[in-house]
């Protein structure tokens, strides 16, 4: 397929997801343009490609845009056919209130869908999260799907959550109010594995590099996993087929895991490089008396013993969607975690 005339925006280049659906792309013959808040992170982000395979050099170009204010998205968005936006603000620090969290997100995906409706884009693929699908409901009865809206009425709603589900209930109200004729795909995925690139990952990642860096034991949760290089598969079929059009698809491999189960993996799979991965349960009694001294651990206590299965049936049937295997996907995080030195025993 011929597609070096057309050019694609691809938001937050220096993310996990982003760099692999620029990747994407490049390997399908498009032209790519991505977003930093900073140019001064172009080299870096041009490594990681290099480290997934590819070296695009003018096929790829950098603009300054950031999602807290309109100034670059004009630039940013002219001339390109399509755009993936998978850039999320992340407020830092333990003092962050839930409004900071959602507004930022709010805002950015209508300054980006903005921005893409005014320079005439074809369609805007969203990257949401199984977090806009699956937060407040306790324990299901089936697999989630794309039906599936997170339940904000709920006390066990992280702002994270809730910034996804608003989020994203914007950028589909903004389509049906003002899109003017602009297309909207979303893709919904659980925890996302699969290559590391360079040192700048994902929370999931870290669920994987704990484990092998000889975390005491795993807590009783369960997640769905899918590997970042079927996302990006996933995106770039819901950029440009019919049947994507104004559909929301979940992003999942196989059936969901327990955390022992993952660690269960890395043991059989990965040799001696797994020594210090520990497969033990904690007790819930435990974690909660984590959670009480460590921040980090309050957002594990409401998802103890919930089985988060959900199903991706409707990319399969639609777009033809095919995956990796979760144990693969787990089997790749740690592979390059290793082979990059970013284990805490690497240096």
């Amino acid at each position: 397929m011929n597609n070096n005339d057309t050019l694609v925006l691809v938001t937050g280049g220096t993310g996990f997801i982003a760099q692999h659906c620029i990747l994407a792309l490049l390997n399908h013959g498009y032209r790519v343009r991505t977003t930093v808040r900073s140019l001064e992170r172009e080299t870096e982000v041009r490594e990681h490609l290099k480290e997934g395979g590819a070296d695009p050099g003018d096929r790829l170009s950098f603009v300054t845009a950031d999602l807290g204010s309109d100034d670059g998205w004009a630039r940013a968005a002219a001339g390109c056919a399509y755009v993936m936006h998978g850039a999320s603000p992340t407020p830092t620090g333990h003092q962050t209130s839930e409004d900071e969290w959602v507004r930022p997100a709010v805002d950015g995906n209508l300054r980006v869908l903005r921005a893409a409706r005014e320079a005439g884009g074809r369609r805007v693929v969203l990257t949401s999260a199984f977090g806009a699908i699956c937060a407040g409901h306790g324990q299901m009865k089936r697999p989630f799907n794309e039906n599936d809206w997170s339940d904000l009425t709920s006390k066990n709603v992280w702002p994270y959550q809730k910034s996804k589900t608003l989020s994203e209930r914007a950028a589909w109200d903004f389509i049906a109010s003002e899109g003017k004729g602009l297309e909207l795909s979303a893709i919904n995925p659980v925890a996302v594995l699969g290559p590391v690139l360079g040192a700048d990952y994902s929370h999931s990642i870290r669920l994987i590099k704990n484990m092998m860096d000889g975390q005491p034991g795993n807590p009783k949760i369960n997640s769905g996993f899918v590997d970042v290089r079927d996302v990006a598969d996933l995106h770039v079929r819901a950029m440009t087929h019919e049947a994507a059009n104004g559909e929301r698809f979940l992003a999942i491999a196989g059936e969901s895991m327990w955390l022992a189960d993952v660690a269960k993996v890395l043991k059989q799979r990965m040799g001696p490089t797994a020594d210090k991965v520990s497969t033990r349960v904690l007790p819930n009694a435990v974690v909660r008396l984590g959670a009480l001294k460590d921040p980090a651990l309050r957002g594990a206590v409401p998802l103890l013993g919930l089985n988060l299965n959900a199903t991706s049936d409707k990319a399969i049937r639609l777009l033809g969607w095919a995956q990796r295997s979760p144990e693969d996907a787990i089997v790749a995080t740690a592979e390059s975690l290793v082979r990059l030195g970013l284990l805490n025993d690497a240096e």
